[in-house]
């Protein structure tokens, strides 16, 4: 199911012109988007910096199968 939103994400971020492998969050934090920023962390309120992990993560390369990452 994760797999399924995050592609919904992706899919979002793509509609209103982002790159297609990126989430809405990593986009926001990439862009310094700090209104947008804050609020996608109030709706990830569980999580710390959710913004700020999601670009990380993209920078990993995380979102990938493992054999993708090196």
């Amino acid at each position: 199911m994760k797999q399924i939103l995050i592609a919904i994400d992706q899919l979002a971020n793509t509609i209103i012109g982002g790159w297609a492998d990126e989430t809405l969050s990593s986009r926001a934090w990439r862009e310094e988007r700090r209104v947008l920023v804050a609020f996608i962390d109030g709706l990830f309120f569980w999580e710390e910096n959710h913004c700020e992990a999601s670009y990380i993560s993209e920078r990993e390369r995380m979102q990938l199968p493992p054999e993708f990452r090196a």
